[in-house]
């Protein structure tokens, strides 16, 4: 027996459907202007570069390119952990190398959350093979915080990529591996924050809630230590002075375990150091490279 088309409950469903896709496309709508809202606050520029998606063994990263060659080199960005690309924001500005890449890790930012909690390791294969797509030769590789231990990685298992190192803010303190302590640190950290920290990292740590615990158990369970010593690269290391999180003891460490390491310390900065402003950052990564 045929279906009436015109029945209430039919007429009931479609009306509900068709007001799930309004709910929806206001709920994008409002998420967008949101978006806008907190971009003009920081000080974030439009997505005014060149976008790319890049997929690699079943990871997909977002990659916002600004520049040209010919260049001295490509400068690649590389975030930390609830982070993206945008926190790069001011750093991008201030780059004199040319060429300057920052990227959505999988999960992370616009980039899709992969099927699978990607380990450190694998992160840093996948920025690896990014880099051999471009194609412009070894890069100077910075990572903040968990970007620190991406960009290692990459530096140790894919040497030929790596022209100059900057660690910004690196994790983990070997001596404090708990996701507890982690979020305690961070918590102390961004209680003498600028608003404009406080607005940028919540709305970053938003678009990575889907499976953040296991981000983070990835992060912890990581060990820097091992692979520091295997650095072959120059590599700037940077700590803001009142940093929780990366306490004195471990940066001094950190330091120490890396066979051509310079210090920086920022003074009056915490952990989001860049992105309360990469004015210092900046000018050091400029002074050190003439040096070096």
């Amino acid at each position: 027996m045929a279906s009436d088309d015109n029945s209430p409950q039919t007429t009931a469903e479609s009306a509900a459907e068709t007001v799930t896709e309004a709910v929806k496309d206001a709920s994008a709508d409002v998420a967008e202007k949101v978006d806008r809202a907190i971009d003009e606050a920081t000080g974030v520029r439009p997505d005014d570069g060149e976008i790319e998606e890049f997929t690699y063994d079943g990871s997909t990263l977002i990659a916002e390119r600004r520049g040209e060659a010919p260049a001295p080199r490509t400068v690649l960005l590389v975030h930390g952990i609830g982070m993206g690309r945008k926190v790069f924001a001011d750093l991008v500005q201030r780059v004199e190398e040319g060429a300057v890449v920052a990227v959505d890790l999988p999960g992370y930012g616009d980039a899709p959350e992969p099927p699978r909690t990607p380990t450190i390791e694998r992160l840093a294969d996948l920025v690896a093979a990014y880099l051999r797509h471009l194609g412009r030769g070894p890069a100077l590789l910075l990572g903040h915080s968990m970007g620190t231990q991406v960009v290692t990685e990459v530096a140790v298992r894919h040497p030929d990529l790596v022209d100059r190192l900057v660690l910004v803010a690196p994790t983990v303190d070997r001596r404090h591996r708990r996701a507890l302590v982690q979020l305690w640190r961070l918590g102390r950290d961004l209680l003498g924050e600028s608003g404009k920290v406080l607005l940028l990292g919540a709305r970053e740590y938003l678009h990575a809630g889907p499976n953040l615990g296991r981000k983070m158990q990835a992060m912890l369970v990581h060990r820097p230590e091992d692979a520091y010593p295997k650095i072959t690269a120059p590599t700037l290391v940077v700590r803001g002075e009142l940093d929780v999180v990366v306490p004195q003891a471990w940066f001094d460490e950190v330091v120490a375990g890396i066979p051509d390491a310079t210090p920086f310390v920022i003074e009056g900065h915490h952990h989001e150091t860049l992105i309360r402003t990469a004015g210092p950052t900046a000018a050091e990564i400029r002074r050190w490279l003439a040096e070096t």
